[in-house]
């Protein structure tokens, strides 16, 4: 009876070690295969190219295998600080730059190996807003692809209008917006002349683009401390943005839902998005006769950059590194970027990549790569929280709860607190 126990014991003991084996520090599968998993969020166009993308490397490196899994935009970080502390997610993940101060406190993430990805070499070949990554003197990601704000406009209502040209400065955008307008006769608007959904890109738009244009900063050097009100040009970008909401009256909140379906359905005559937004108009209403132009500029030139990039989880050591590496270093290949850009829209984040005359020519693509020298890429501590407060501050201007100066005060100390909190904390 008693050995029979011992047995009993031994195999449940097994059983035990199994269930919590799968960690990130050993190789799975069959063999000598080495088994990588691969997070991202769910945006179809990407998953569907990256399943492609997997069965290419796969091909070319056997023994190594990599494994999809995605979850939806709204429950990624979730999963992510549930499983990647226990070492059970993911070996490779994907995420977007704003949120790696975050992860890189949380232990989440592992510096890049500068013998495979020295720093020289990085800043040599990607655009500059890469530093947005660097924190401790280390480089923690690598983007595929980056994103940058374009203003797009229908074409057909342009020509309604008499338009035949985009804006390319502040006053004609307001100008071209009033003229797009239309209203019924109760006052509700039918079209919008310039989309204006905060919680879309036009808090980017503010931050990254307007303030710059208007001969202003984002942060200091060392990032601690917010420049937006050293000349001025912070209130005046505020005030701008607002203004097409409240003063002009050519667009609102909320309208046809949101600014990306208004301006599919025809209903907003323009709209500041991201180069993504060419994959999904693409699919969506291929007939859709639109144009993308620059940023209408001021005093001087700038646009929004972001990008979502892919980094190696903190527990990830031996072969599975080594197979981590190579499996990032194709996924930053020259062909990977031009055909992330064919496939899904965002835009080659090498400069060598982006500026083909392929590229540059082209009607859709080229008005977003012909700005990214003059784009700027944020560094956030709470991506979440900063695009809440611009969203907040504006809501109470339009809902008569605030003026533009005492919502713009507000807006500059509740971000400049959190700044302030976020690196006392890394003291």
């Amino acid at each position: 009876m008693k050995k029979k126990w011992g047995v009993l014991l031994a195999s449940i003991m097994i059983l035990l070690l199994s269930a919590c084996s799968g960690n990130n520090n050993e190789a799975a599968g069959d063999g000598d295969e080495i088994v990588l998993e691969y997070w991202q969020y769910f945006y179809e166009s990407k998953v569907d190219l990256m399943d492609e993308l997997i069965k290419e490397f796969e091909a070319a490196n056997p023994g190594i295998k990599i494994d999809q899994t995605t979850f939806p935009y709204d429950s990624y970080n979730e999963k992510v600080a549930t499983l990647v502390p226990a070492g059970k997610g993911p070996d490779i993940i994907n995420l977007y730059y704003g949120w790696v101060p975050k992860y890189v406190d949380s232990g989440y993430l592992q510096p890049l190996s500068q013998d495979v990805f020295p720093q020289e070499q990085i800043e040599k070949d990607f655009f500059p807003f890469i530093d947005s990554v660097k924190l401790d003197d280390e480089y923690w990601v690598l983007p595929t692809a980056v994103r940058t704000l374009a203003l797009f406009y229908n074409k057909d209502l342009f020509a309604e209008a008499g338009l035949t040209e985009p804006p390319k400065t502040w006053d004609e955008l307001v100008d071209y917006s009033v003229a797009l307008t239309e209203r019924d006769s109760n006052g509700q608007l039918v079209t919008a002349g310039m989309a204006w959904e905060l919680g879309g890109q036009l808090h980017n738009w503010f931050r990254d683009a307007l303030i710059y244009q208007a001969g202003g900063e984002g942060l200091s050097e060392d990032r601690k401390t917010l420049l937006w009100d050293d000349t001025g040009a912070g209130l005046e970008a505020f005030t701008y943005l607002v203004e097409f909401a409240t003063k002009y009256k050519v667009g609102e909140k909320g309208f046809y839902q949101n600014d990306v379906t208004a301006f599919k359905t025809g209903n907003a005559a323009m709209n500041v998005d991201g180069s993504f937004r060419l994959g999904t108009l693409a699919t969506d209403t291929p007939d859709l006769n639109y144009g993308v132009a620059p940023l209408p500029s001021y005093k001087e030139e700038a646009t929004q950059s972001s990008f979502w990039a892919n980094g190696i989880t903190s527990k990830v050591e031996g072969e599975k590194l080594d197979a981590a590496n190579k499996f990032l270093e194709f996924l930053t290949s020259k062909d990977v970027m031009e055909r992330w850009l064919e496939e899904v829209g965002e835009l080659p984040a090498k400069e060598e990549v982006a500026f083909q005359d392929k590229y540059l020519t082209d009607e859709k693509i080229g008005p977003f790569i012909e700005q990214l020298p003059n784009a700027n890429a944020h560094f956030f501590v709470d991506e979440t929280l900063e695009r809440d407060y611009v969203i907040q501050a504006t809501d109470k201007v339009v809902l008569g709860e605030a003026t533009i100066e005492e919502a713009y005060d507000e807006l500059v100390q509740k971000t400049q607190a959190l700044y302030d909190e976020y690196w006392s904390n890394r003291k």
